[in-house]
């Protein structure tokens, strides 16, 4: 892997009836339906409104055998109307589900987590070495049996592993960690690959985008070793709805779309399919205008790991740096706009040349150093790489300084270990801005130069889903690499800067560095869901979104529900139609639930559990 430099990773061609996935082809789209697969009209219907917003591909969930043999009308009646789209089904639980959608459809999903094991149950059951063998034998048994009708029809299939979905079996040895989920994957491609069977994409997926991305870099490592080469399907699994679905996605597929890594991309929102596809087109588009970039010449520091980051250790400066909390600093230089967000007021505000007298009491401000700067309670000067000599004759306790990789002079370094007060505003114009400022940051560890450094992105949007996915993407890769102690995020176009000082909170939350509201981990919804999921989401947020320090799972099935309470501290989950299940953890609480009473019932877990708080307490909460 290249950290630097931007080009597609190296894969196998995996053709997908007209659709062929690999690096020496344009990276795909897909989402998958929401409707009843045995509903063929309203599948259809869906299915053409998919392919109008720019699908490459489709994917239908089948439960049972008879979903499965549904997909074959449903197949036939967009091909009778012209539509020569690939499909996949969507199976779990049930090989033979797969089995008669491998003879209809293009590709077939299998989930390594519940293909072959026994349903998950957190048993915590330990399997010997002889019970663990017998175990990997049964799934050779049932997977080589699928793969030859693969084989026969000319289906390709994906091995789709969730972090919410780990057999017991794997679990037993692997805990609930990126490990386990890549040794779930490679139990299943070591059979494809001894069968002869190459047509397979891979996908790990999770909602937590740090353990997404680690555990996605490890199999690539681990198939590199093992000489294999398989296309990659990307996606952050249960991201949620809105802004916070679109900057959770762009935080973790984007920060492996700028390794090169990916084949075909799912933004996997909780809102209609087809508002999926231009988001993920978006990202997509966005780190391919890196190809072919000018060269960024940097050396890696040979302490990184792309498996397991750490966070960059950093000195204080004043609250920056060391473990304080990532602090996000505010651009109103351009605007001059000095409202607030009423919940994400930012840490500091840069203003350029000088303190507006609308600037709002209490705040901290980053002013641009002037000859005869005074030292002024609250107020910061900001130096840029021209002045660098005059910070020695501030006497500021905190100094900011504007640079860039370009400006990283063996001078600069020398002036920069010396300084204890000295927190560096890294930039870059480089089409390529990921590598250049990792670049940066691998000089930095090299030279074990540990002022702290504010990553400063600009750009120029009027649409703010344009610069959420622009901004998670390019943000969240250096934050997921474990760099950066703050972030900061400059726009100059029609969006709200109040706007933009939400999305810079988001997307801390998102890398998994600052809470700044209440985490709803939500599902997409599929042909499985139980209950109308948009929205029971709405209803919930409504709801519980100012308890600012939880994160609330919203789950239509349970495929993944259960699994995905590790990383939520409740859960609201489909147990059968238009019943509900709810879950502290991973425990369950109450189950059946009729869907009407469920938000209720949620609300009052809550509070018996003590983690309640009024909503007129918030503002009071949040300082």
């Amino acid at each position: 892997m290249d950290y630097f430099n931007y080009h597609r990773r190296p894969t196998v061609d995996v053709h997908i009836g007209n659709l062929t996935l690999g690096a020496n082809h344009r990276i795909a789209i897909q989402t998958m339906t929401n409707t009843n697969t045995l509903d063929t009209e309203a599948c259809v219907a869906q299915c053409q409104r998919i392919i109008a917003s720019g699908a490459d591909l489709i994917r239908l969930t089948a439960q049972g055998v008879r979903e499965a043999e549904n997909l074959r009308n449903i197949k036939g009646e967009l091909r009778r109307k012209g539509y020569t789209i690939p499909l996949s089904a969507d199976i779990h639980f049930n090989p033979k589900a797969a089995e008669t959608a491998a003879k209809i459809v293009e590709k077939v999903r299998i989930n390594p987590g519940n293909f072959a094991d026994r349903q998950k149950t957190f048993s915590q059951k330990e399997y010997t070495d002889e019970e663990y063998a017998q175990g990997i034998a049964h799934i050779r048994s049932k997977f080589i049996s699928f793969l030859n009708i693969c084989k026969e029809y000319g289906t390709a299939i994906r091995i789709g592993v969730n972090h919410g979905s780990l057999s017991d079996r794997i679990m037993s040895r692997y805990g609930d960690t990126p490990e386990g989920m890549v040794e779930s994957c490679m139990e299943y491609l070591r059979i494809a690959v001894e069968e002869g069977f190459s047509d397979v994409v891979i996908s790990l997926k999770a909602s937590n985008t740090l353990l997404m991305t680690k555990a996605v870099r490890l199999l690539v490592d681990r198939m590199d070793k093992e000489d294999m080469h398989f296309p990659l399907h990307l996606g952050v699994t249960e991201a949620g709805n809105g802004e916070d679905g679109r900057i959770k996605s762009a935080v973790g597929i984007g920060a492996l779309l700028s390794d090169g890594i990916g084949d075909t991309v799912r933004v996997s929102l909780s809102e209609d399919p087809e508002y999926e596809i231009p988001v993920a087109r978006k990202l997509v588009d966005y780190i391919a205008q890196r190809a072919g970039h000018k060269a960024i010449d940097a050396e890696p520091y040979k302490g990184f790991s792309p498996f397991s980051p750490e966070r960059r250790r950093s000195n204080a400066v004043g609250k920056i740096g060391a473990d304080f909390v990532s602090p996000v600093i505010s651009d109103r230089s351009k605007t001059g706009d000095m409202r607030l967000h009423p919940q994400f007021v930012p840490d500091y505000v840069y203003v350029g040349e000088r303190l507006p007298l609308s600037f709002p009491t209490g705040m901290k401000a980053i002013i641009d150093y002037r000859e005869g700067w005074e030292n002024k309670d609250g107020q910061f000067p900001l130096f840029t790489h021209e002045n660098i000599l005059e910070m020695e004759r501030c006497e500021a306790s905190v100094k900011f300084l504007k640079l860039s990789y370009p400006e990283l002079t063996q001078e600069t370094l020398r002036l920069l270990k010396s300084a204890r007060d000295i927190v560096i505003v890294l930039e870059t114009s480089h089409v390529n801005g990921v590598g250049e400022q990792r670049a940066f940051f691998h000089q930095f560890l090299r030279e074990d130069c540990k002022n702290p450094v504010i990553i400063h992105r600009e750009y120029t949007e009027d649409d703010s889903e344009d610069l959420q996915v622009k901004a998670g993407a390019d943000l969240g890769t250096l934050l997921l690499d474990g760099f950066g102690d703050g972030i900061m995020l400059s726009n100059t176009g029609k969006i709200d800067t109040r706007d933009v000082d939400a999305y810079a909170f988001g997307i801390l939350q998102a890398a998994r560095l600052r809470m700044s509201k209440a985490e709803f981990i939500s599902c997409p919804g599929c042909g499985r869901t139980l209950f109308d999921l948009q929205e029971t989401v709405t209803l919930v947020k409504n709801a519980l979104s100012h308890l600012k320090n939880l994160k609330i799972a919203i789950m239509g099935c349970i495929v993944n529900g259960p699994g995905e309470m590790a990383d939520a501290d409740y859960g609201y989950v489909g147990a059968e139609r238009g019943k509900i299940s709810l879950y502290k953890k991973q425990q369950l609480v109450e189950k059946n639930i009729p869907a009407d009473q469920a938000v209720d019932r949620l609300i009052r877990l809550i509070k018996e559990s003590g983690d309640w708080v009024e909503p007129d307490e918030k503002q009071s909460v949040s300082s």
